[in-house]
């Protein structure tokens, strides 16, 4: 049984971590959510992304700790490290919209893979967390450098250096998920959401996640600069074409992400 699957439906992609009982994550799985997400990339069937788990209990409930052991003391400990990197920095970067819907336990490394998509929507029995401390470790997977961009310096040191989890209404107070909705009707509400991002055009959504994640880093005067770089390359696609004409015809615009 494959550990991870998708399937695209009414162009949103909706791939499942299936690895019971909590969807931890071992090797196997984090490099097949890679695969999967380097297929989607180049599907043209797929605009947007919902990332979920499996059942009732977990999103992602952390790391497989069964694969701690042979990991201690290791040379090339680092390079296990930034591989684990590569998968969770490519979805952070990845060209198309992401929603993490967020069923049940999302720990540890759970929590710092919905970190690194655009859009967290959690039903209301999930908690989240960062327990590393309790094993005498901390955050490896971008937890120490995703959490406080998005909750604030004091915040996510509060989340990391007692380890306790927070409740989904919690989370969204402190910005760490957009919105909360009641056990049960998480993918519908996911599939809502995703349904008014698919439709619009995906050179316009790629250039606003871009504009975003990398003008964050630059001082406003170059981001700025970046954001009229890509306003220029907008202006260069068949869609601006098809959204003017649309307006001015007064019809609903048919995007081809041209």
């Amino acid at each position: 049984m494959e550990k991870v699957t998708y399937e695209i439906v009414e162009r949103t992609a909706i791939v499942t971590i299936n690895n019971p009982p909590l969807n931890v994550l071992s090797k196997e799985v984090i490099n097949r959510i890679y695969d999967i997400f380097q297929e989607l990339e180049t599907d043209d069937e797929a605009v947007s992304v919902i990332l979920t788990g499996a059942g009732d209990k977990a999103f992602v409930a952390g790391a497989d700790i069964k694969e701690f052991p042979e990991w201690m003391g290791q040379a090339n400990f680092k390079e296990i490290v930034m591989d684990t990197h590569r998968m969770f920095n490519y979805i952070d970067d990845f060209p198309k919209p992401t929603i993490a819907l967020l069923n049940g336990l999302t720990f540890g490394g759970g929590c710092e893979l919905a970190m690194t998509c655009d859009i967290r929507v959690a039903e209301d029995q999930a908690q989240l967390g960062l327990p590393e401390i309790k094993l005498g470790l901390f955050p490896g997977g971008g937890g120490t450098q995703r959490l406080p961009r998005l909750v604030g310096e004091a915040r996510a040191k509060e989340i990391m250096f007692t380890g306790e989890p927070i409740t989904a209404h919690e989370a969204e107070q402190y910005g760490l998920v957009n919105h909360v909705v009641p056990t049960g009707q998480g993918m519908t509400y996911a599939q809502s959401l995703a349904s008014k991002i698919s439709d619009k055009s995906l050179q316009s959504l790629s250039r606003i996640k871009q504009a975003v994640n990398k003008g964050t880093e630059l001082q406003l005067e170059k981001g700025i600069e970046l954001e009229a770089d890509l306003f220029d390359q907008v202006f260069q696609t068949e869609d601006i074409k098809e959204g003017v004409n649309a307006f001015f015809e007064k019809r609903k615009p048919q995007f081809t992400h041209r």
